[in-house]
């Protein structure tokens, strides 16, 4: 019996969230105001998704289907897998997405699916969903889609010409755990279609000799997504592979999703605990590599087998580690010092550089900044405070560690 489109929404929606989504940060700015068109990437509303400046971004986040005729050992919708299976139109996913929008729920599409009869087959499906809401409908909205490296590099670009943001999923970060895990994946043509695409975005932004103008080509850059805890790998060959991407295919991000296996008789990996406290961390050392200056070898070269510390943050763990460098003296340190002081983030590091040209800064003044002043105080000089010999206290890492916590029997 056919499931009714209610259904295959909840089957497709919840299949979805194993797949990393972004907001509409860093796209063309986009209003059916003026054209007549509908939708927007600007604005807020109901949603699940969060731009790095703040702003909620409603997407409907769905697969076309959870079908696959591939057996990827970590992913919930292998061919072997007993899921649930469903499918949708390509014209079912347009008119949700209409009506969605019409009612206000969603502000765009984040749109993946499995592999069904071939690549290039499933790739034109998701190009002819973008093309029907762009150029039939005037969706002015934001999409992301989720491209398949071994479709045809001439579909790959025809979906940069209707989406903001394109995901070509580098699966795990060595290319032995794919061979091992997805053997019918093959990374050097996901290397390859990854190449490509950074090629034609750079070709775009290029202002032409005649018009001045430049193209539109998936204006949010491409991204990937890493599965994290299913091969093995330890968080310094995760971060190592994530420097590679962002330098080799000028990616504007890496989404790590913690392996989550469910329990499934047909799966031939080991269950775990979701690790998703692993998960994070490796979300914050990338952050201090790509914002603050940090290289993956500071982060991680002293910890232990290359793994991050899930205790505390890696910036705080580096700074417990490189207690030499410390206290720093907020009043003269250039802003690369100050991005290294636990507690302190890149806009906090911009609003000390500015207020301290008219006075000399107080805790006072960190205080007002919302600046955590118990993590700050061990590592900074104020005019008003000093630690001494703050720094060299041997509990000082025990200051910092989460409390345990009583376990409830009920």
């Amino acid at each position: 019996m056919r499931k009714s489109l209610k259904e295959r929404l909840a089957i497709l929606s919840d299949a979805a969230k194993y797949d990393a989504s972004c907001a509409s940060s860093g796209t063309t700015k986009r209003d059916s105001g003026a054209s007549g068109g509908l939708g927007s990437t600007e604005g807020s509303g109901i949603c699940h998704a969060y731009a790095p400046d703040g702003r909620c971004i409603s997407l409907l986040k769905i697969l076309l289907t959870n079908f696959c005729i591939y057996d990827c050992a970590y992913c919930v919708n292998r061919s072997s897998s007993n899921v649930e299976r469903a499918r949708f139109t390509p014209e079912e996913v347009v008119w949700l997405v209409l009506e969605f929008y019409r009612r206000n729920y969603i502000e765009g599409l984040f749109l993946s699916s499995g592999i069904i009869r071939s690549s290039d087959y499933t790739m034109e499906q998701l190009v002819r969903i973008a093309r029907e809401l762009r150029v039939t409908h005037n969706f002015r909205g934001y999409i992301h889609l989720k491209a398949i490296p071994e479709a045809s590099p001439q579909l790959i670009e025809e979906a940069g010409l209707y989406a903001d943001r394109l995901s070509l999923n580098i699966e795990l970060p060595t290319d032995a755990g794919v061979a091992r895990l997805a053997p019918e994946k093959k990374p050097s043509e996901i290397r390859r279609s990854m190449a490509d695409l950074r090629l034609k975005i750079e070709a775009a932004g290029e202002p032409t000799l005649q018009t001045k103008r430049r193209k539109r080509f998936v204006p949010a850059g491409q991204s990937t997504q890493m599965i994290v805890g299913a091969d093995g790998a330890n968080d310094a060959a995760i971060l190592g592979c994530s420097a590679n991407l962002y330098g080799s295919y000028g990616l504007r991000r890496v989404y790590y999703s913690a392996f989550s296996p469910i329990p499934d008789s047909s799966s031939t990996l080991p269950l775990i605990k979701p690790p998703l406290m692993r998960e994070h961390r490796l979300y914050q050392a990338d952050w201090l590599y790509r914002f603050y200056g940090f290289g993956i070898d500071e982060i991680t070269s002293s910890e232990t087998d290359g793994m991050l510390d899930l205790d505390l943050d890696p910036k705080l763990s580096w700074a417990l580690r490189h207690r030499g460098e410390f206290p720093v003296d907020i009043n003269k340190a250039d802003r690369e010092r100050l991005l290294r002081v636990p507690g302190f983030g890149t806009k906090t590091v911009k609003s000390l550089l500015s207020a301290r040209r008219f006075r000399r800064l107080r805790m006072d003044d960190l205080s007002r900044l919302g600046v955590s002043i118990k993590k700050v105080q061990a590592f900074i000089i104020v005019e008003d405070w000093s630690p001494r010999r703050l720094i060299d206290r041997p509990d000082l890492r025990q200051m910092f560690e989460p409390q345990p916590e009583q376990l409830r029997l009920l």
